[in-house]
């Protein structure tokens, strides 16, 4: 009699080991076969219309799976609703776009008590308070940078340098001086103010707000011509933070020119002026190399009163004399706050001595 595990016929003959066979670890007893359970439909089952052969399992657990899935979409829909929200209705509102300023100016003319000295480049500066000032962009000292509470040591130095760079330009360079050349000190400049420095150019007016020789240091070129191209300066920069969002440059230099008659090879006279300006750069400005020119303080002589300068200085040449002067004597070669308004008189001190 076969066993409970045997086939119905017994073990075939010719199987080694005695009859076992090696594969009867994997074959399944009746047993087995019944405890299995069928996922298949049955014929009739699958003569139905549109009947599967079988049965789906049902997705995520049935009805419990599907309330899991809508709760999931109701959730998404509620957070993505409040950003939508938050976003119109910010409790911090954005800080406003801020323009720059237009730029405030004054140029004084400074009228000579006498007729204006003549003489060569090198002894009339020899003998002037201009002796001791150094040459061009070296006369133009940098302060030592220090960080601030919102500016970095790199973003002071960063301020400070553009704004040599805009004195540089703007008094020292040749093609301004004499040639009508704009775009090296307009480059410098924040956007904002380029309308009212395009005007100043085409249209200069002594309206406050509009001299070109407010922004840079100009003359007529058909009349005037450098007599020596090594202008001599002396001054100095002060920075400091104005907010948390933008510093100050302050700078105050005074530069003497050599001039002469366009054409003529007689004596030359000196021309000094003292321009005192004053910058702010945002953060923009500092990472663009640009500044924001507010206050432009200019003193300049021997000039007469009567002078518009306006459009360009009018200096008085070696010999020439002003009819009239100002209320007392200004000296442009002095520190400290200036003080003239409208007309100064130049002080003799200001002059090369015989």
């Amino acid at each position: 009699m076969a066993g409970r595990g045997d086939p119905p016929e017994g073990t075939p003959e010719g199987l080694p080991g005695g009859g076992e066979d090696e594969y009867r670890s994997v074959v399944f007893d009746e047993s087995f076969v019944r405890a299995a359970r069928l996922q298949e439909f049955s014929a009739q089952e699958r003569m139905g219309e549109h009947a599967r052969a079988v049965r789906s399992l049902p997705a995520w657990g049935g009805r419990r799976g599907s309330k899991q899935f809508l709760v999931l979409i109701l959730l998404v829909a509620m957070a993505f609703g409040t950003a939508i929200y938050l976003g119109i209705r910010h409790p911090y509102q954005a800080p406003a776009v801020k323009h720059a300023e237009p730029l405030r100016i004054t140029v004084i003319p400074l009228a000579p008590q006498g007729p204006v000295p003549g003489g060569t480049p090198a002894d009339l500066y020899a003998h002037s308070p201009a002796a001791q000032f150094r040459i061009g962009a070296s006369g133009i000292n940098l302060p030592a940078a220090q960080r601030t509470k919102n500016f970095s040591e790199g973003q002071v130095m960063t301020a400070l340098t553009t704004a040599k760079d805009y004195l540089v330009q703007s008094s020292l360079n040749p093609d301004v001086l004499t040639g009508g050349a704009v775009r090296p000190v307009r480059v410098l400049l924040d956007p904002d103010q380029l309308e009212q420095f395009d005007r100043s150019m085409a249209t200069p007016a002594a309206d406050g707000r509009h001299a070109a020789t407010g922004w840079l240091v100009r003359y007529d070129a058909a009349k005037v011509a450098l007599a020596d191209p090594q202008v001599r300066v002396q001054g100095t920069l002060r920075v400091a933070e104005a907010g948390p969002d933008a510093l100050e440059v302050t700078s105050d230099h005074t530069f003497a020119y050599a001039l002469r008659p366009v054409g003529a090879s007689g004596p030359a006279s000196l021309f000094t002026v003292r321009r005192e300006l004053h910058f702010r750069f945002d953060r923009d400005d500092l990472n663009q190399h640009r500044a924001e020119l507010l206050v432009s303080y200019v003193q300049a002589g021997p000039q007469a009163c009567s002078a518009d300068a306006s459009g360009t200085l009018r200096p008085l040449l070696a010999g020439e004399r002003a009819t009239a002067g100002g209320p007392a004597g200004t000296d442009p070669y002095a520190t400290g706050q200036a003080t003239a308004a409208l007309c100064g008189s130049l002080a003799p001190g200001a002059q090369p001595s015989p």
